[in-house]
């Protein structure tokens, strides 16, 4: 800036006692600009904009631009110009503007009696900002708002910063709670309004039920359907081949059923049986309680010379859960070993009373392999399903229960199911599950087609659309349409009870969540500003911190798998296995997808995708799948017995977990003396010792025991046998050893000699046989 004196030639510009006089620069290239004002007592003025020279070159013409500051700047006192320069043609004075009137010609004249004009203010400028409304509905995702605010994304986080919401677990797809929905519109400036949601119409319910209860003038007599429960390898399959005279047992992998199978069998006194062959081992838990849903009678399989077993025990609650009756088969009775009074106490314990002690349930002593009494026991079967009275009614519409369903190659899904009410024929329409089918085909139990099925007599179908679960209820409808409507309505009806306990899980972790952040925030109300922020930022930190040491944790130790089974029944019997399995902390177990039938290619590209193993029961993969497996590197492990595929299933498990360090102690020395040694300018403590037991060898590690507690672990610095560098010193001699960490010995000290080795874990999981 100038001082005032280089403008003496201004009349303006003459400082006054009672004020300053102040400047600014010019607008105008190459010509300071200068206001020239003093402030007085009670009122501010200003003079003219002065251009003063600061070379001979003349200067451009200033723009209104350049004078609007000074012309429009508010004031109370006019303008005047005066140019310094003689005959300047380029100043608003030469061309007729001398002045510029004050601000009273602009504004109405007022009082200022009593007032300081200086402080008076403008009336401020209201502004009517329109803000942009955003229609908002509950469940949005964090896209689906960012896309309703036509902003991208990375808007909504950045809106969420500093809140309760957990950033590090927000996905694109992640429900906001209502809350901060709001928090987020606000945030962004614009104002929300709710949109009117569509009102879904109520759905008439259009699904297939049962008929009521049929007239008992109606009901005809029917076949017991009795099913064969017991222990593993206890003769249920051996009595069944001997009671038909076929050779199941001898077809079937280690002579143990694998799957339901339902027979027909017809005694030599004209009464049929119906039999239903449950698998006894453990394994199969889940398929024996869905076999006595639709079973008269049970015959419990107890071997003489084993008695009562765990399955044993398993199969008779299942008989109570069912309110079935029991017949008692005692067999191997043939053996020496053999002792069937002791199995009718041991079952007197579970409330199997038999009759020879007061009871109602018949006990029979049979030989399944010597097919010895055996009529006996079918007698006592025929016996009590008369005292049943088992009656049905063969007109009408077709009920009935699905035993097992499968996948044929030639003939699609398949299921193996018994008629309980109507008569069954080929065309009829029936609905199972979420699944339909027109009868196209019908096989008794030796493969021969039939025509008709009746009550309590077991048949496979053919001609389902897809397959239905094991268990399922079969209804026959009256049409096509019917059945696609049932089966329409089902899917929807499912779909709506996921949405259901979906809504609850969401709104049982929001509440959690809200409560969680309401708790923060009291715990923080007492701070400031910059100490809230770094709590929650340390908080957060952590959380992130945790989670990503857990998902590394997590692909270390995970085990992706998937199942193949030859039929619906087997599949899930496998499936309650690994149900059972409770060693996650160790190796995660995911079955990424099961299912019904042989190894296809898309089981290897999702294993493949999941970097998965997959494991098949009585399938098969073709030359052709095996061959892409080993180009894609996918394990495929089939087997055709249950226990064999659940040992290598913990085998690979076993495999995923990081080896366990042991540490194998190869000598034990005792501290007998202690004493220092300098080296360099410091003191090293140094033990005298004497070996106890084995060798101390000065390669590996060592650790210092004092009264059973371990002070310190690591090498050795030095190792010397009197005056020379030992590299092994063994059972007896004595030596000197200084530690890699300056740790003061005390005589009594034990120094141990160890050597560490790797040794493979074993996954702890037990299945349960």
């Amino acid at each position: 800036m100038r001082s005032s004196a280089a403008h003496a030639q201004c009349t303006h510009s003459k400082e006054s006692r009672a004020g300053v006089v102040w400047l600014r620069p010019c607008p105008v290239p190459s010509l300071p600009l200068y206001f020239h004002g003093q402030l007085s007592r009670g009122q501010r003025s200003r003079t003219s904009p002065l251009c003063a020279p600061t070379s001979g070159a003349p200067h451009a013409k200033p723009t209104a631009s350049s004078l609007g500051p000074a012309l429009h700047e508010p004031r109370r006192t006019p303008l005047r110009f005066q140019c310094p320069l003689p005959g300047c043609a380029l100043c608003p004075a030469s061309q007729g503007v001398t002045s510029v009137p004050a601000l009273s010609a602009a504004f109405p004249a007022r009082s200022w009696q009593g007032k300081r004009p200086g402080k008076r203010k403008l009336p401020p400028i209201k502004l009517k900002i329109e803000r942009q409304e955003v229609n908002i509905q509950p469940r949005m995702t964090v896209e689906d708002l960012a896309r309703a605010m036509d902003k991208d994304i990375d808007h909504v986080y950045e809106a969420l910063l500093l809140t309760g919401v957990a950033l590090d677990s927000l996905e694109p797809d992640s429900v906001l709670e209502e809350v901060w929905i709001k928090e987020v519109v606000k945030k962004s400036g614009m104002k929300y309004k709710w949109a009117k949601l569509k009102q879904e119409k109520v759905r008439e319910n259009k699904d297939a039920v049962k008929r009521p209860p049929a007239d008992p003038a109606l009901l005809t007599p029917r076949p017991p359907v009795v099913t064969i429960l017991g222990h593993v390898d206890h003769g249920k399959t051996t009595l069944l081949d001997s009671l038909r005279k076929t050779q199941v047992a001898a077809m079937e992998a280690g002579g143990i059923t694998q799957h339901i199978g339902a027979f027909l069998v017809h005694l030599p006194s004209g009464e049929k049986i119906t039999f239903l062959d449950t698998p006894g081992h453990a394994a199969f838990s889940a398929m024996r309680a869905r076999g006595t849903q639709v079973t008269d009678i049970v015959i419990l399989v107890v071997a003489a010379e084993d008695g009562v077993m765990k399955q044993t025990i398993e199969s008779i609650q299942h008989a109570k859960n069912a309110k079935v009756p029991i017949i008692l088969a005692i067999n191997k009775c043939d053996k020496p070993e053999a002792d069937p009074e002791r199995v009718k106490k041991e079952l007197l314990a579970h409330d199997v009373v038999c009759e020879e002690y007061g009871g109602d349930v018949q006990a029979v002593h049979i030989s399944a392999l010597k097919g010895e009494n055996l009529m006996a026991l079918a007698e006592a079967t025929v016996a009590l399903a008369e005292v049943l009275e088992l009656k049905a009614d063969s007109t009408g519409l077709v009920e009935g229960t699905i035993i097992e369903s499968r996948t044929d190659q030639g003939r699609g899904p398949i299921t193996t199911a018994i008629i309980q009410r109507g008569t069954l024929r080929k065309g009829y329409i029936l609905v199972a599950g979420k699944s339909w089918a027109k009868v196209r085909l019908m096989f008794d139990e030796n493969g021969k087609t039939v025509d008709e099925a009746t009550p309590s007599m077991p048949v496979e179908i053919v001609g389902w659309k897809e397959v239905p679960s094991a268990g399922a209820e079969i209804l026959e409808v009256e049409s096509e349409q019917r059945a696609r409507e049932v089966v329409d309505w089902r899917n929807y009806a499912e779909q709506q009870e996921k949405i259901k306990q979906d809504m609850e899980v969401i709104e049982a972790k929001q509440k959690e969540h809200k409560d969680a952040y309401k708790k923060e925030r009291e715990s923080l109300s007492n701070l400031t500003w910059r100490q809230r922020k770094a709590a929650l930022y340390k908080t957060n930190k952590h959380l992130i911190v945790m989670r990503s040491k857990e998902r590394v944790e997590s692909d270390k130790n995970v085990l992706p798998v998937i199942v193949k089974g030859d039929v619906d029944g087997s599949t899930e019997a496998i499936l309650n296995i690994l149900d059972s399995y409770n060693a996650d902390s160790e190796c995660e177990l995911d079955v990424i997808h099961f299912g019904v039938g042989d190894v296809s290619e898309n089981d290897i590209n999702l294993a493949e995708t999941f970097k998965g193993v997959i494991y098949g029961f009585s399938v098969n993969a073709n030359k052709s799948i095996q061959q892409l497996a080993a180009k894609k590197g996918i394990k495929i492990k089939l087997h055709n017995i249950i226990y064999h595929l659940i040992e290598d299933l913990k085998d690979e498990l076993s495999s995923k977990l990081p080896p366990s360090v042991v540490e194998h102690i190869i000598g034990e020395a005792s501290v007998l003396t202690t004493f220092c040694v300098t080296v360099g300018k410091s003191k090293v403590p140094v033990a005298g010792c004497r070996v106890q037991k084995g060798q101390l060898d000065r390669k590996l590690k060592f650790k210092l025991i004092r009264n059973r507690d371990v002070i310190w672990k690591g090498f050795l610095t030095s190792l010397k046998h009197h005056k020379d560098d030992a590299q092994v010193i063994k059972t007896g001699m004595d030596c000197g050893l200084s530690l890699d960490k300056n740790i003061e010995f005390n005589i009594g000290d034990e120094i141990i000699c160890y050597e560490e080795k790797e040794v493979e874990r074993t996954i702890s999981w037990d299945p349960g046989f």
